[in-house]
């Protein structure tokens, strides 16, 4: 096997541990909890989960989905993640120009995962992805040969200042909070990653995600789109960053 096929191969298996420490996280972050510890428990029963049951993917098919301890169905979510981010990695090997882009390519998307499954679950983009995410950006664009560090930072600071505006104003004009920090941050991880011209083209996609998905909802509860509605716009933002990387590289 080749080197760069091992590489391939070692990123694949690795995504779905690392879909599985995404999950892990999203589900802490709403309670509070680290992320670092303490162990992994049932939700159930509370009991500690063993390292036996704690293989990616594996361990739930083993279990049939079910908490060893109770019987309890796990939730299907984090087995989602895990398959997740294997299935990131394939793209990111799919679409790299070499191993060093495969690696970037995976954790770029990896990190992205990780943002919106926080958002989701607690309306939180946590410094401990935000600021990964813009590091892997810079690397994204110091390892292209068609861009450089300096638009990669100009990036940076048109995303990142345009969300401080749009902050700034929704907030001056309705009285309350519409984007919070993390979508600043996020921005300027995005904006380091793909440069200032995929900005528009993020920020169009994530709103017809957004309005589509709020659309859809409202559908099938039978009642018309709430204006006033709490939509995890990161979350789309980070999914719009990750669609863009890939279709750019097809």
């Amino acid at each position: 096997m080749s080197g760069t096929a091992s590489l391939a191969f070692f990123l694949i298996a690795t995504g779905a541990a690392v879909g599985s420490f995404l999950a892990a996280w999203a589900d802490r972050l709403p309670r509070g909890e680290s992320i670092v510890g303490p162990r992994s428990r049932c939700q159930s029963c509370a009991g500690q989960i063993g390292w036996r049951d704690m293989a990616p993917v594996l361990s739930w098919l083993w279990l049939g989905g079910k908490c060893r301890s109770c019987g309890a169905a796990i939730p299907k979510r984090l087995f989602y993640a895990e398959l997740g981010g294997m299935a990131l990695a394939v793209l990111a090997v799919w679409v790299a120009e070499s191993p060093l882009h495969m690696v970037l390519g995976a954790g770029w998307l990896w990190v992205l995962m990780g943002l919106v499954l926080c958002d989701l679950a607690a309306f939180r983009l946590p410094d401990g992805l935000t600021g990964p995410l813009f590091l892997i950006g810079i690397l994204l664009a110091w390892e292209d040969p068609s861009r450089d560090l300096w638009g990669a930072l100009i990036g940076a600071a048109v995303g990142a200042g345009t969300f401080m505006a749009l902050r700034i104003g929704y907030q001056t004009l309705r009285g309350r909070e519409g984007l919070g920090w993390g979508d600043v941050k996020l921005m300027a991880g995005i904006g380091a990653g793909l440069g200032v011209m995929a900005l528009p083209v993020v920020t169009l996609v994530a709103a017809v995600l957004a309005m589509a998905v709020a659309g859809i909802t409202a559908l099938r509860r039978g009642a018309r789109p709430d204006g006033d509605l709490a939509i995890a716009f990161g979350a789309y933002l980070a999914g719009a960053a990750g669609l863009v990387w890939i279709w750019s590289l097809i």
